[in-house]
């Protein structure tokens, strides 16, 4: 053996001049096979903390109040557009997908356009329901959940994604399969908008439920058929008609579901939640009104 005699120092140098190679080469390494990796991979990894829609008050209850906004927006302003102007009110369908891609897109605007994708299904539905087929009860529903096909496979995919985020792996499509951008983005995102549709179904769907429960059908394709200066006596009569033991009885067992469905909702600490909990008490929200005008009208 060989002892180096060398001064301290000079070992040092050595040792470090032979190491700063390897180093270099290990981070070179690096460097490319992190540049090798699907965009769809390192996006997922910056957006993960905004993928979990954690619950902030402040802008949960922006969430919850744009929501039922949204509701009763359709109620309001769609209902007499698409009586005059159906092909209008269809017409803006695209622009609401639209502006709901672009502000998703956009980190500060994402949560805001993935709900206006989700109301935009509704939009499509009132628009072609109230415009074309008001008159005919029987098919409300089945008009009213157009969307719902492509908001349960969303909710499906950002459901996997969080699966694999916790564990570390990443679901969104590779580059290679050519899936869309536009697409991509709701993989893993989309459930906002996506729960605010299905809130605002099952909102519908529970209105409509009464209805039948009460025998109330007939008053609504009276109502579709007439003009609305005419409309005052048949919302008249279609109070009467439900101001009976059994027509309160369902109001109140009705009402007490959506009530307990949205309290159930606003218990979890996640914002699409929110937004599905402000869609469903929105719901009451309306009908609540149309009986009250019915009364003063």
């Amino acid at each position: 053996m060989f002892k180096d005699n060398r001064h301290p120092a000079a070992s040092i140098a050595t040792a470090t001049a032979v190491s700063l190679p390897r180093v270099q080469k290990r981070r070179e390494g690096d460097e490319q096979s992190n540049s090798k990796l699907p965009h769809s991979y390192t996006s997922t990894l910056l957006n993960s903390t905004l993928n979990t829609q954690h619950l902030t008050l402040p802008i949960a209850w922006q969430v919850f109040a744009a929501a039922a906004f949204l509701v009763s927006v359709p109620v309001f302003f769609q209902a007499p557009l698409v009586r005059y102007l159906p092909w209008f009110s269809l017409a803006m369908t695209p622009g609401w997908f639209g502006l709901g891609w672009t502000l998703i897109k956009r980190p500060s605007t994402k949560l805001w356009g993935d709900l206006l994708l989700g109301f935009s299904w509704s939009w499509l539905a009132g628009s072609i329901y109230w415009g074309w087929y008001r008159w005919e009860p029987s098919i409300h529903l089945p008009v009213e959940a157009i969307g719902l096909p492509f908001a349960l496979w969303f909710l499906f995919r950002a459901s996997r994604g969080a699966e694999g985020e916790t564990r570390g792996e990443f679901l969104t499509p590779h580059p290679t399969l050519h899936t869309p951008r536009f697409l991509q983005h709701f993989f893993l995102k989309g459930k906002v908008g996506n729960l605010f549709y299905l809130g605002s179904l099952l909102g519908t769907a529970i209105t409509d439920l009464y209805f039948y429960l009460t025998g109330s059908i007939p008053y609504w394709r009276q109502l579709m058929r007439v003009e609305p200066a005419m409309a005052t006596p048949i919302l008249q009569s279609a109070i009467a008609h439900i101001r009976t033991p059994w027509g309160l009885a369902w109001a109140v067992v009705l009402i007490d579901l959506l009530l307990a469905i949205a309290f159930l909702a606003l218990q979890t600490k996640k914002l699409h939640w929110w937004a599905f909990a402000g869609a469903v008490l929105s719901t009451i929200l309306v009908d609540s009104l149309f009986v009250v005008a019915a009364f003063f009208l």
